[in-house]
Formats: C-alpha cells, sequence, structure tokens
C-alpha cells in the first residue's frame, strides 16, 4: 500500500440492501441494480478500485518527456503521466498534504506537479521532492514551525497506481494484487484487442465529451447488447453496417465479463429481415456520400466492425474505418462522463486519416448513430427511477450465458450480471 493510501473501509462497512433476482438467475435485472447508491458506492469499491484493471488513455496522448492527461478511474481523479526517462505512470489527483485535486488541466506538459494550496512539489512519477518550510523558519536565532524530525518525502508521495501497457493501451488499477493484463482479459478477448492493437503507433484524431443521465453499466449492456442495433439505429440498418442479417460472432471471457461483437457487412438494401423495421429508411440518401467511403484494410481479417467491451471501464470500437475508445467514468449512480477518443494509424495516408475523421460523425454525443444511444439510456434511467421495485428482462435467446454465432440474443448482458452477482454477493 503506498504511504498516502489510507486503509480502504471493509464492504461490510459499506451497507447496499439485498437485490430480489427474480427466477433466481441473470436475465431479469433488478431495477435497484441502477437506482441504489448504497449500492453504487460497494460497485465502485469491487469494480473500479479492487481486482480489475481500468483504461485510462492511450500512449499517443502522452508522446514526450513532461505529457500528463488527467482521467479517472472510477470517481477518483487521477493523472496519466511520462517521466523524463519516458516512464509512464498513473497517479492518484489528490495531494499528500491535504487532499487537493491539484491539478485542473485535462492536458499539458509539466516538468513537475506543484499543488497550489502549500505549494508541495512532486515529480511525474508521483515523488515528493520539495516541502515549503520543511526545515521551519529562522527568527530572533531560533528555528520556529518545519515538519517533525521523522518526516520523510519519500513516504508521502502521491498514491501511486499500478500500470499495464499493451499496443499502446494504458491501463492502471489501484490494487497493487490485480492479475496480469493478459490474465484479466483472457486469450479470447485478447486476440480481438491486439487485432486492432497490434504494435503499429497510434495518432490522435479528437475527442467526444458527454455526460449522460443514465447509470454507467448501462452503457457497457448497449455494447453488449447486438439486439437493438438493426431496431434503433436507422443509419446502421438502412446501410447495412450493422443489422440482424449480417454474418455475427459473439464471444465473451471465461467469467464472462468482457465481450466482443463481431459482424461483416451485408448488402445495403431490401432483406426479408429488415423491411418491416420501422428504423428501415429504403429511400433515404446521403447528401455526401464520403460517409460510407469504406476501405477494407489489411487487418480487419473479414469483419467490418468489433465492438469489444472491457468490464468495467472501456470500449473499443472499430466500426468500419472508425477507430476510438469510449472511457465510462460513473458520476454517482445515475450518471457518468463519456469519453471518445478517436484515433489513426502513424502509418495511415492522408487519404486514411480523413475517411476515419468523417465516418467519426457516427458516433459521439451528436453521432448520426451514438446520439440514439444516449437517448434511450436517459430514459431507460427514468423509468427505473420511477419503480425501483420492478426488474428488467434480458431473455433474447433463453435465459443461458454462452457464445453464439447470431445477433438474435442478450446473452451478453445475461454474462456480466453473471459475473456482477458473483462478485457483488461474494463475501470479499
Amino acid at each position: 500500500m503506498d504511504a498516502m493510501e489510507t486503509p480502504r473501509p471493509a464492504m461490510a462497512d459499506i451497507p447496499a440492501q439485498p437485490l430480489h433476482w427474480e427466477g433466481g438467475g441473470s436475465s431479469r435485472i433488478p431495477f435497484a441494480a441502477y437506482t441504489d447508491e448504497s449500492l453504487h458506492r460497494r460497485e465502485l469499491e469491487r469494480f473500479f478500485y479492487r481486482g480489475h484493471w481500468c483504461y485510462v488513455g492511450l500512449e499517443a496522448e502522452i508522446p514526450n518527456p513532461g505529457d500528463f492527461k488527467r482521467t479517472a478511474v472510477g470517481e477518483r481523479s487521477v493523472i496519466l503521466t511520462r517521466a523524463a526517462d519516458g516512464s509512464v505512470h498513473v497517479v492518484e489527483n489528490v495531494c499528500a498534504h491535504r487532499g487537493m485535486a491539484f491539478c485542473r488541466e485535462r492536458h499539458g506538459n509539466r516538468k513537475e506537479f506543484v499543488c497550489p494550496y502549500h505549494q508541495w512539489n512532486y515529480t511525474l512519477k508521483g515523488d515528493l521532492q520539495g516541502v515549503p518550510f520543511r526545515r521551519g523558519v529562522k527568527q530572533d536565532g531560533k528555528v520556529h514551525g518545519g515538519m517533525p524530525a521523522d518526516f520523510k518525502t519519500e513516504d508521502n508521495g502521491l498514491n501511486k497506481l499500478k500500470v499495464a501497457v499493451r499496443g499502446g493501451v494504458v491501463f492502471a488499477s489501484f490494487d497493487p494484487a490485480v492479475e496480469s493484463l493478459e490474465d484479466f482479459m483472457g486469450p479470447a478477448i485478447l486476440g480481438w484487442f491486439d487485432r486492432m492493437f497490434d504494435g503499429r503507433k497510434l495518432k490522435i484524431l479528437g475527442y467526444n465529451r458527454q455526460r449522460i443521465p443514465g447509470n454507467w453499466k448501462l452503457m457497457q449492456e448497449n455494447i453488449k447488447d447486438p439486439y437493438h442495433p438493426g431496431l434503433l439505429h436507422t443509419w446502421f440498418v438502412t446501410f447495412g453496417l450493422w443489422r440482424a442479417d449480417n454474418k455475427s460472432q459473439l464471444v465473451m471471457d471465461e467469467r464472462h465479463r468482457h465481450a466482443a461483437m463481431i459482424s461483416t457487412r451485408g448488402a445495403q438494401g431490401k432483406a426479408a429481415q429488415v423491411t418491416q423495421v420501422s428504423s428501415f429508411k429504403e429511400s433515404m440518401q446521403l447528401e455526401d456520400a464520403r460517409f460510407l467511403d469504406i476501405v477494407p484494410e489489411p487487418w480487419w481479417g473479414g469483419p467490418t466492425a468489433v465492438m469489444t467491451t472491457l468490464f468495467p471501464s472501456v470500449i473499443l470500437q472499430q466500426q468500419v474505418n472508425s477507430v476510438s475508445t469510449r472511457h465510462i467514468q460513473p458520476d454517482g449512480h445515475g450518471a457518468f462522463f463519456f469519453e471518445w477518443t478517436h484515433f489513426a494509424f502513424e502509418d495511415d495516408t492522408e487519404e486514411m486519416v480523413q475517411r476515419r475523421l468523417r465516418q467519426a460523425n457516427l458516433f459521439g454525443p451528436a453521432g448520426f448513430v451514438s446520439a440514439d444511444d444516449g437517448e434511450v439510456i436517459e430514459l431507460s434511467q427514468m423509468g427505473f427511477e420511477s419503480k425501483p421495485w420492478h426488474r428488467t428482462l434480458a431473455e433474447l435467446g433463453g435465459r443461458t450465458v454462452e457464445d453464439t454465432d447470431h445477433m438474435v440474443t442478450e446473452t451478453l448482458i445475461r454474462g456480466m450480471y453473471d459475473y456482477w452477482r458473483q462478485v457483488m454477493e461474494g463475501e470479499r
């Protein structure tokens, strides 16, 4: 444990009302799972602050020594840094002196961090290197004040998180005993991770940020849900980017917490499975056809879209030529901050970079597709809050949890809550 970090409260000290799971499985999710604040605090401890790796950013966001990015793990502010020797670190944005969140900038470059309150000074690795008046002040031939004689700077640095970097993606954990990142993902999901982050250097294209008034788990659910894209999203179903008749595959890790939804684009236009869906607009045309200027890339290996969810904190997106990460940052039980980082690969042509930027318009807060998701999440949360004793139903495709080769199922949602129940109802 870092010298600054005080012991976390035991789980028994964070009360949460037990949930009633109708039917005993994970297919009927109690509304209270989205509305109970004490349960939310328990989730933060068990999923974000213990036993899990959380996404914090891309190495490409901090390319030079001194670069930093302020972000979050759960509801705790952290800073991703690159030290003078090129090493990558993540420290908590809480001064070791009086607890101030000393960093307010989102991005920047510094030789050191200085807390404005009392000027305590830290290296980019989080080590304390300066304390004003540590030896006191000389006055009238005497030394007044100062820190106690046994005060040691090495015992009073910033709280340092454990860090893992793979393929240019940076993860961090407050838990020093967390399993390896590779074991955390598991072999099935690791293969899909490495497909996109295959060692090529990344280039940051830009960000979208929003605050969605819904429980953070709803975004994990949304990207584990192949049922809705061909029904809710006119863009997807009309232009064949993602719909029920596409060749597809749903894959989970062995604990069912992470998942990959894999789809291969079908033909645009009529199909028996979609023409009766109200979101299908046969006459819909683009004013700028370049939005569908899709160029297959060698690393795809067939699929035109792969959406990977790493529980609890991030979604890794490849939708045709648009690639991005989507970072989930809870803000109480009924809202979360959502940050999109759009990127390209360093060896992309300028034409491909522009193509990725154009296709990124499908996503983000006002995206042709993603605006729909933000709205339905908000409306879902409104329903949960109005009758917290009720439950949702996730039984498309049955009540079992298993990988499938089709999209007409809610198996990934059931899998996530199977894992959720194991952790939240366990003793540790």
